[in-house]
């Protein structure tokens, strides 16, 4: 879950990654702030490629890719616009610098992830400082957090693309929730949160309420609403305001102290919980919101990443660490596997 803790880190991890950059490459990252892509297509120890965005890593926030090769290789999606390309190529190139730096990996030690959430985390942050300064976010945005027509005005006011106004609106959030760019059939593009489960991009939101009655009308609408995660899963009930953005939507959404309202009671926290599971392969007790597999409707186990279906291949279970391994596993004529023989 990004939460406040992760959120905070993201951005320290952000200031860092730009601090780093500017040591190495001084004068870089106001050349980066200028145009990334033109800047990145000039450095020699990079590739820079260009991709269709349904090629890009879906995986990531962003339509694009890092391949730490060698040579390194940033993707960044062709059909996006200019500055949305900039905000990719940066989120991309925070991957490359996270990843060629020991001092920017120490950080992931410290995650219970092991560092996936806070990298892709940090390197949206990443984008968005360098694309907005704090001065003119200021300007836009004051201390009660965004509503949806403060984030529209932040982007006209930049050069900067929608995501790392979005980028920049979420940390601005005094509670839990989020800041969505939304395309005119209510697919999600792009989202930053702040103290909720991230949203997949791609997924569908637009018949979810006040986000239907913004597609329905003139693009402004403001209510509570749950947003649907994976699996049609849906999240906390939440205070919402929208307006239209030059032919996307921004949705900005809060558990309590909404900015667009004189007074905001927090929300029940009636989001989804997850299910608990006893693995039928390790015996390991665990709970998920994975997608669960589509023939046994169990996700899989974080321990041994088995679902309950029958393996393909004969299984034996080692005495010693009482573990079902493939025969493969086992050395002729022993019954413990290689890790415990």
């Amino acid at each position: 879950m990004v939460d406040y803790v992760l959120a905070g880190a993201a951005r320290t991890q952000a200031s860092a990654m730009v601090e780093e950059l500017e040591a190495a490459r001084p004068g870089a990252v106001d050349r980066l702030g200028q145009g990334a892509l033109a800047e990145l297509r000039s450095w020699p120890e990079l590739i820079v490629v260009s991709v269709e965005e349904s090629t890009a890593e879906q995986g990531c926030s962003v339509a694009g890719a890092y391949d730490f090769g060698p040579p390194p290789r940033l993707s960044v999606a062709t059909s996006a616009s200019h500055g949305r390309r900039d905000f990719t190529a940066l989120h991309e190139l925070g991957h490359h610098l996270q990843k060629n730096s020991f001092a920017l990996m120490d950080a992931f030690s410290r995650e219970p992830d092991g560092g996936v959430l806070l990298e892709d985390a940090a390197c949206d942050a990443f984008a968005a400082e360098i694309l907005l300064p704090a001065s003119l976010v200021d300007r836009h945005l004051d201390a009660t957090g965004p509503d949806a027509s403060a984030v529209a005005q932040l982007w006209r006011a930049s050069n900067a693309s929608r995501m790392a106004v979005c980028v920049r609106a979420a940390q601005r959030l005094p509670a839990p929730g989020h800041v969505l760019l939304l395309d005119t059939a209510g697919r999600l593009v792009f989202g930053a949160s702040h103290g909720l489960p991230p949203l997949r991009r791609g997924s569908r939101q637009g018949d979810i309420p006040v986000i239907d009655r913004a597609l329905a009308g003139s693009g402004r609408a403001q209510g509570r609403t749950r947003v649907r995660y994976r699996d049609g899963i849906l999240g906390r009930e939440l205070h919402a305001d929208v307006t239209a953005m030059d032919g996307y939507l921004v949705a900005v959404l809060v558990a309590d102290s909404a900015a667009w309202r004189a007074f905001t009671p927090p929300t029940l926290d009636t989001g989804p919980q997850s299910r608990e599971y006893i693995c039928a392969s390790c015996d390991e007790e665990y709970s998920s919101f994975e997608s669960s597999c589509p023939r046994c409707r169990i996700p899989r186990c974080p321990e041994c990443s088995r679902c309950a279906c029958p393996p393909r291949v004969a299984e034996r279970r080692c005495p010693g660490c009482f573990t079902l391994h493939p025969p493969a596993m086992f050395p002729p004529g022993s019954d413990r596997c290689l890790d415990c023989a």
